[in-house]
């Protein structure tokens, strides 16, 4: 065992992950399995073949004792008193493979967002509002569930500081938890009588888990063609290649799944919803390492990369990039290099580089770079949004027929299953891009609504329908929300849909100076609503990448306190809203973000409306301190809802937008509908035409 100390924590090797000792698997017989095993079969699937499916969630009791038992007895082997089982996987993704839902094996708890915390004697599941009648639920009587965000409710840092008192021992697995999280938390434990915080690159859970551990994904990766990409992956890393030598950096150790994805012009299918791979990589001013699977690795791929890209195992990162800390170490040139890492990679990154001596924590430089968009990506995102909002459109007036003509009873799981068969026959069509938001009634309100198989309401036509989805493309990645009535809505429905739906129209026609942040903008779409006593609890906007991610699960939380692990996951640094981050980079020409304010009234309906619009040059009249200004322009393509606005609340500006909105989606999408014999497409049609109507006064 060998240990590196670094601001109070100590990193404990474990290659591989601790086997039991003869006591301890005499405790652990009869774990039970976990509530993921119906997905891991969907996970081995091609992701191009077809996206995840919606399993049936079990909403009931969990029962974790023998799982906790096991846990603890290896908590003993190893002393510690307190172990922290975070919901991230090594990258930090906001989506996990199943073989890395430890959590939801620990804690029977299946949300997508939390933190478990298991002492020698106790255990407890911190979660958001999202997620409190769900958790409590799942979690059997072992568990205490933390709800985060409620008054006089300690957070999982609090929680665990206060279990460590008296100088108890804190384990983590060092590959869950980024750098900046571990010394917050050791500062805390400290400050509250505690022991050390000990890392490990193994995992304990992993060992109760054993041989009922889902497999981890090993789907081949895929090229990602030029005509797609627009820029060759040499181009890109020379470009990064030049940022290293100005900034005088050794080089950049890479996690992030979508920038190492991005960086190659590669793609996966090891993550739902996300076309990435398990790997790392390396770059240095002389090299490029790419840390894959080989058995992931065929011919293309390698005649791909070329010469200038070496392939090194997956698990020979930390070993390499140990031998890269000692040499950076033994070095004796001025001014002394450091190696970058991301302020998103893990603690055991770090510290397998050396730590602060070695070690700089930037914002990537990648991820910068890929929030820009090249002209082939930005008209990829053009006719890709183009298809999805016919598809949108088709299954919107199919719906309508279905509930309103033919009185048919669909819950929002079948709905959304009609939509994706709809979208999967579209060109270039990969898969989703997040897990639909199909939503009826009250569940609109609740602002991050999954429907659950099996367990979810039958939709209303008398009640608000919001239905917040996307796709992957080939040619880029979609994300639009429609929210609609199909009878006759109240007042206050029609009054608030026509107050977010000018907050989209604010936020698209602003005109904006070169610097201008998305913190700025954010007030836009709020104003009208403002207006009224009236607000949101999420962004306005979140950056979308080009056949890549697609961040919904954070965008939408309603406590971002509660998730700030989970920030790299926009496609960034971009986005609009009121975090402070958004003012770290300001908006640029090639970004593409969401533009999407609500309203929402809690077990009453919720409002959602979501267009995805590029930033712009933008020419003004006149130019002010010689500033280049910029603008928006929309991508979406499928109506707003006629029944649910109120034109007498718009301005003569504003019902101008709209009607010259609706002319481009009826030019741009009535050719996937006119001339067909298909009943659907006519159908589609007609509704297209009626949506598309215009509007006044």
């Amino acid at each position: 065992m060998c240990a590196s100390l670094l601001f109070g924590i100590v990193l404990r090797a474990q290659h591989p992950t601790p086997a039991f000792s003869p006591a301890t698997k005499r405790l652990l017989g009869g774990a039970g399995r976990s509530t993921l095993e119906a997905l891991v079969i969907a996970n081995r699937r091609p992701f191009g073949r077809s996206s995840v499916p919606r399993a049936t969630v079990d909403m009931e009791t969990v029962d974790t004792s023998a799982r906790l038992k096991g846990l603890r007895a290896l908590m003993r082997e190893q002393k510690l008193d307190v172990y922290v089982v975070p919901s991230e996987d090594s990258h930090q993704s906001e989506y996990i493979a199943p073989c890395d839902a430890r959590r939801e094996f620990v804690s029977g708890f299946s949300g997508s967002a939390g933190t478990a915390v298991v002492t020698l004697q106790s255990a407890a599941l911190a979660t958001d509002g999202r997620y409190f009648n769900q958790a409590s639920k799942q979690l059997d009587g072992n568990w205490t569930l933390l709800k985060q965000g409620m008054e006089d409710v300690p957070t999982w840092q609090e929680w665990t500081a206060d279990q460590a008192e008296g100088g108890k021992t804190v384990g983590v697995d060092a590959t869950v938890l980024t750098a900046s999280d571990a010394k917050k938390l050791a500062e805390r434990v400290k400050k509250k009588g505690g022991g050390e915080l000990v890392g490990s690159t193994g995992n304990l859970v992993d060992s109760v888990w054993a041989e009922e551990k889902p497999a981890r994904p090993n789907e081949k990766v895929k090229v990602h063609p030029l005509r797609f990409s627009g820029k060759e992956s040499e181009k890109k890393l020379e470009e990064l290649r030049k940022e290293l030598e100005k900034k005088k950096s050794a080089g950049l150790v890479v996690s992030m799944l979508d920038e190492i994805a991005w960086l190659f012009n590669l793609r996966g299918n090891d993550i739902p919803y996300n076309p990435v791979f398990f790997s790392y990589a390396v770059i240095t001013p002389a090299s490029a390492t790419l840390y894959v699977d080989d058995s992931k690795v065929e011919k293309d791929v390698r005649e791909h990369l070329g010469s200038g890209v070496h392939i090194r195992p997956y698990a020979a990162i930390f070993d390499d990039v140990k031998a890269l800390g000692e040499s950076l170490s033994a070095s004796t040139g001025t001014p002394r290099r450091k190696f970058w890492i991301s302020t998103q990679a893990s603690w055991a990154l770090s510290l397998a580089l050396g730590g602060e001596k070695n070690v700089e924590e930037i914002r990537s430089p990648i991820g910068d770079s890929k929030a820009i968009k090249n002209d082939i990506e930005l008209d990829g995102m053009r006719q890709c949004h183009i298809r999805d909002g016919a598809a949108l459109t088709e299954y919107f007036a199919w719906l309508e027929h279905e509930l309103v003509e033919k009185k048919a009873a669909l819950d929002e799981v079948q709905a959304a299953d009609k939509l994706e068969q709809i979208r999967s026959r579209g060109q270039h069509f990969v898969g989703l891009s997040f897990n639909t938001i199909s939503s009826t009634g009250p569940n609109a309100a609740v602002i991050h609504y999954s429907p659950e198989r099996g367990n979810c309401a039958t939709i209303d036509p008398q009640a608000i329908y919001l239905c917040d989805s996307g796709a992957q493309y080939l040619d880029g990645t979609t994300d639009t929300t429609r929210t609609l009535h199909f009878g006759e809505p109240k007042e206050m429905e029609k009054k608030a849909y026509t107050l977010v739906l000018k907050g989209v129209i604010a936020l698209d026609q602003a005109t904006f100076p070169k610097g201008t942040n998305g913190l700025e903008l954010d007030v836009l779409a709020r104003q009208a609503l403002w207006q009224e006593g009236l607000d949101y609890r999420h962004g306005t906007g979140h950056g979308v990448g080009s056949y890549l991610v697609s961040p919904k699960t954070i965008h939408l939380s309603l406590d971002m306190s509660v998730l700030t692990s989970l920030e790299n996951v926009h496609e960034g640094p971009i986005g609009v809203g009121t975090r402070v981050q958004y003012t770290e980079v300001a908006l640029s020409p090639g970004n593409v973000i969401s533009d999407e304010p609500g309203y929402y009234e809690d077990g009453n309906f919720g409002i959602r409306i979501e267009n995805m619009i590029l930033c712009q040059p933008k020419e003004t009249t006149h130019k002010f301190g010689d500033k280049p200004w910029l603008g928006f322009e929309f991508v979406t393509m499928t109506p707003m809802c006629q029944r649910l606005i109120d034109a007498s609340l718009l301005t003569e500006p504003e019902i101008k937008w709209v009607n010259g909105y609706h002319e481009v989606v009826w030019q741009k999408t009535k050719g996937f509908f006119e001339g067909s014999e298909d009943t659907d497409k006519k159908r589609a049609l007609q509704w297209l035409k009626r949506e598309t109507a215009k509007i006044g006064k």
